[in-house]
């Protein structure tokens, strides 16, 4: 069978949506705050007029000269090192073909972000207008200085082919074309695996390839590489198999792949195949084509989104096939980030001259071992807690594995030194502990949280679900099943917002007008009940539960839901007064408000910001204890610092008495944390400064969880960091409440109020839960 396709530039390189993403939402995250995905941070200070002096004029001139004299030196004085280039002239961009290098630019952003979060690797992205072969290469070279490492992507065939291979021999810097090799690389990873559970050998198997682009050419290379054998090879493109003779539609990339066969359409060709590679469009594969070929076949179909035939069609056509796709939610999803950041974070830090075959073959083999090692929890975790084995549906790590950059990074790299390609030799033991550092921020502090919520569907209402931040919050949050939202206000001037914004996953949702529901007689009798020794009147109480926060709190305590979120347009102490009446604090405890502080390397946990004015010890040593318990459900050792102006009697006052009581109630309370004080900011996050000054302090490395001696220090402390400073924060935490209520802080972001009601959600689903 012939047909027309043109095969895909572009492997998978993210997880597919289960849902069309809205054309706002993409257009809004491309074009919200600061334009664009990316930005450029300096490194150094310069703040002074001696840090101006140094980053440029006169000071600038020193490193300048060393550079002249020795041009390896810019990897010493400038970012080179941590730099590369993602170029394209936009002629095969995503599945969207040749759009030009400026509409092209949004992607290469993407995959600057992708290589920064995964490995640390900063990029330019360079769109050149440029389609002509030579105009094209002048360019990229002459960039060499500037860069690491040059990283093509989105370049038509045949010109990409033509293009990789003379920069490679033109420059001496790594430059790899992320659409041929990133695909071929985690495949080949894969076909490694499952030849292994198959039980076939790689110099026997017969491999029918279809497509003819990029991807398939270098994924046909690769495999032969590994040991597949070229007679065994049958590769078809849209006039069917290329064999010997041919002369329609062929290049001379094309005719490499030339086969001795009287097949002429993919259908013959997959007749008794062992592995069928798909690096074409949606619909190649028919279940017949399955059907016919060898027992235990191998099904690699790699288009996308929609991969040649899906999971669920290949498994009922042959029980016994080994398949990956390029898809998120089917087994075995090749994703080329789990190469390019890391192959690049590997050749950079031994300073490579470029990346080699023997690199690509280590990567690939680091994989495949990966995948046999045991999954640690952490994984499942990031998955809805779905366990991976070594197996069939499990022959290639995860995407978001982070023992992919301790796995790959080494292996490229020693391949690097071992091939005399190498600048720099690097110790690889010392080299995996740097690694390791490197990941020492969680680049996703939430989705531990995000996928442990989705174990139990829990409602959480929402006060203000008038507000479009609300709604859309609830949109995701019902799209990615992490809670049911139920929204108060009035329902049909809801529905009209819902219907503007075009929030179809909010069809069906739960809308409670307050004074238009069945329960509020029987609310406003209960809550009289509840306080009416407490100054409470019935005529009041009925003026009190037409308010969204009271209705929703009585929601809450009675079990209607299960979660309660409020905030968003209300100061924080009028926010949280309903769910301090209603659903009350847990017995012996006090209510207290935690943000998770997300600085560029880590994250810390700043307590009380929130409700306590002025906590006594006692209170102290409580939100310590909660906030430490907070820590552990996020995977962090507590390390806790009660915080003050005075390191160990350094100076006196209340205020540094108060803090050493705390410490010493918590210890006896808790023998089982880390925590001192009282002590003073610095030298809690300094080890080395401590170790020396303080070499008895309890604090073996920096303090992670900081307790503040009153509201005011610890509002300020968090405001400066998030406003100054950059950090991210995530809360307030409301910890010691009955049942599961966050207070949201005013004008909050959507992600924000998705975050936390993912915490509220989660603290829904029992008491082992709460904080």
């Amino acid at each position: 069978m012939s047909t027309d396709f043109t095969p895909p530039q572009n492997p998978p390189s993210s997880p597919v949506p289960k849902k069309k993403i809205r054309r706002e939402d993409a257009l809004a995250y491309h074009s919200s705050g600061r334009k664009g995905k990316i930005e450029v941070v300096p490194t150094k200070p310069c703040a002074t007029a001696r840090d101006l002096a140094l980053a440029y004029s006169p000071g600038v001139a020193e490193p300048c000269l060393e550079i002249e004299k020795d041009p390896d030196a810019s990897y010493l004085y400038t970012a080179r090192g941590n730099l590369v280039a993602v170029v394209s002239n936009g002629t095969a961009v995503l599945g969207l073909g040749d759009i030009g290098p400026a509409a092209g630019k949004p992607v290469m952003e993407g995959k600057g972000v992708l290589f920064k979060k995964f490995a640390d690797v900063d990029v330019f992205d360079i769109n050149v207008d440029a389609k002509d072969i030579d105009k094209f290469c002048t360019v990229v070279k002459a960039l060499e200085p500037t860069f690491g490492g040059i990283n093509l992507e989105d370049i038509k065939a045949p010109e990409c082919f033509v293009i990789e291979s003379r920069l490679k021999k033109e420059m001496q810097i790594p430059v790899f074309h992320d659409d041929q090799h990133g695909t071929a690389i985690i495949s080949g990873a894969a076909l490694l695996n499952a030849l292994e559970l198959a039980g076939k050998r790689i110099d026997q198997v017969k491999v029918v390839v279809s497509g003819a682009g990029a991807s398939a050419t270098a994924c046909t290379k690769f495999y032969l590489a590994l040991g597949v054998k070229r007679e065994n090879v049958t590769m078809c493109d849209t006039k069917g198999v290329i064999y010997k003779g041919r002369a329609e539609g062929m290049n001379e990339f094309k005719a490499e792949f030339a086969a001795d066969t009287k097949a002429r359409t993919l259908a013959e060709a997959a007749k008794g195949a062992d592995v069928l590679l798909g690096c074409s469009v949606k619909g190649m594969f028919t279940q017949d084509m399955i059907k016919s070929m060898a027992k235990d076949p191998i099904v690699f179909a790699l288009a996308n989104p929609d991969p040649e035939i899906s999971y669920p069609e290949a498994k009922e056509a042959r029980e016994d096939v080994i398949m990956a796709t390029g898809r998120s939610d089917y087994p075995n999803q090749v994703n080329n980030v789990l190469g390019f950041p890391y192959i690049f974070r590997g050749a950079l830090d031994v300073r490579a001259k470029q990346i080699t075959e023997e690199m690509k073959m280590a990567a690939a083999r680091a994989l495949a071992a990966l995948a046999k090692e045991d999954v640690p929890d952490s994984v499942s975790r990031a998955y809805a807690g779905e366990k991976f084995r070594f197996g069939r549906e499990y022959i290639i790590p995860k995407p978001l594995d982070p023992r992919v950059l301790l796995a790959v990074a080494p292996a490229v790299a020693q391949a690097a030194i071992d091939g005399g390609v190498a600048r720099v030799k690097l110790e690889m033991g010392e080299y995996r502990d740097r690694l390791r550092k490197m990941q020492s921020r969680s680049h996703q502090v939430m989705g531990s949280i995000f996928t442990k919520a989705k174990k139990k569907l829990a409602k959480i209402v929402f006060p203000e679900g008038h507000h479009p931040k609300i709604q859309q919050a609830a949109e995701i949050l019902r799209e990615e099943a992490i809670c049911e939202p139920v929204l108060l206000g009035p329902v049909d001037e809801i529905r009209r917002s819902i219907a503007e914004q075009r929030l179809d996953e909010l069809d069906g949702v739960t809308i409670v007008d307050p004074q238009q529901s069945p329960e509020f007689s029987r609310y406003v009798s209960w809550f009289w009940e509840m306080r009416q020794r407490h100054g409470i009147n019935l005529e009041e109480a009925r003026k009190r539960v037409r308010t969204r926060n009271y209705f929703g709190s009585l929601m809450l305590k009675e079990g209607a839901v299960d979660g309660f979120v409020t905030g968003l347009t209300t100061g924080y102490a009028e926010a949280i007064r309903a769910p301090l009446e209603i659903i009350k604090t847990r017995t012996g405890r006090r209510a207290g408000g935690v943000y998770i502080v997300v600085t560029k390397h880590d994250f810390k946990f700043f307590a009380d910001c929130t409700v306590t004015i002025d906590p006594d010890a006692d209170e102290l040593a409580e939100i310590a204890a909660t906030t430490s318990d907070l820590a552990r459900y996020f995977e962090v050792t507590p390390r806790i610092a009660m915080l003050s102006y005075s390191t160990f009697g350094s100076a006196g006052g209340d205020s540094p008495r108060k803090m050493r009581e705390a410490t010493e109630l918590i210890r006896q309370r808790r023998p089982d944390l880390e925590v001192d004080g009282e002590i003073q900011v610095d030298i809690a996050t300094s080890t080395d400064v401590r170790n020396a000054e303080f070499p008895f302090s309890n604090l073996k490395e920096d303090a992670n969880v900081f307790i503040f001696p009153n509201l005011d220090s610890a509002n300020i402390a968090y405001q400066l960091l998030e406003r100054l400073g950059g950090a991210e924060v995530i809360g307030p935490v409301l910890l010691g409440m009955h049942k599961p209520v966050n207070v949201l802080q005013m004008g909050c972001s959507v992600q924000s109020i998705v975050n936390l009601a993912a915490i509220t959600a989660l603290r829904a689903q029992g008491d082992q839960f709460l904080f």
